[in-house]
């Protein structure tokens, strides 16, 4: 995958690329990054913002560096060109799934007070957003959405079942994890764990899978379409409330 990053401040994406799993990515050759300060693509002495037409605080993204970049970094290439903002599609686990899908990205990473509405409605394949927030910029959102795609990507982990197990991607939050010691400070490990049977390890995580998802996330269990052997764990649960 190729990820092509447009910011008017690169110098924050260094640490993040070039650290973990980013960049044990890069040493893979399951991706490469570049980040481009579009100022570099601007008509007018680098200025890449101006006041908003029919006046109001702040200053505005204008299109001509942004479009001027995205149309350079493409080529010939038809990539998603994803707009960092806080008005877009609440991002999940689905849409990294779908993401590492593709070939190239390109994110735009904003500041100030908005974008040119030009950028959204004839460049922009997506617009996501990380929370209902506000941040300074882009730059932060984007390096979430980054990380979250490209450990997705494969041969990026080590374990090829731990990106299909992890919470949300089953749909569900994952079940509870521990590593020895078996006794720390007189808080064991369920027995089960030690047990050595297999199938009884299994329905414990299924049954604690659902547990802590109608805990804390009963939300999502309306989205999900469970088997007849979920609905019965659930009901069993929420009776021995």
């Amino acid at each position: 995958m190729k990820i092509n990053v447009l910011s008017l401040f690169p110098p924050m994406f260094e640490g993040v690329f070039n650290q973990s799993m980013m960049k044990k990515a890069q040493e893979k050759g399951a991706v490469s990054f570049a980040v481009s300060d579009f100022r570099d693509y601007a008509d007018n002495k680098r200025q890449v913002d101006d006041y908003p037409f029919g006046g109001g605080a702040g200053m505005v993204l204008k299109p001509e560096p942004v479009f001027n970049a995205v149309e350079a970094l493409s080529g010939e290439g038809k990539p998603r060109v994803i707009l960092m903002c806080p008005q877009g599609e609440r991002f999940t686990q689905k849409k990294a799934e779908e993401l590492a899908k593709e070939d190239e990205l390109i994110f735009i990473c904003g500041h100030y007070e908005g974008y040119d509405e030009r950028i959204r409605e004839h460049l922009v394949t997506d617009e996501i957003s990380i929370g209902d927030f506000v941040l300074t910029g882009g730059e932060l959102a984007a390096m979430t959405v980054i990380d979250s795609v490209v450990r997705l990507l494969p041969g990026v982990l080590g374990n090829a079942d731990s990106p299909v197990k992890d919470s949300f991607s089953t749909g569900f939050l994952e079940h509870p994890q521990y590593t020895r010691p078996a006794d720390y400070r007189g808080w064991k490990v369920p027995d089960v764990l030690t047990s050595g049977n297999h199938g009884k390890v299994d329905k414990w995580r299924e049954e604690q899978t659902l547990k802590r998802t109608l805990e804390r996330r009963p939300d999502l269990l309306e989205k999900i379409e469970l088997t007849d052997a979920q609905k019965k764990i659930l009901d069993d649960l929420k009776n021995r409330k």
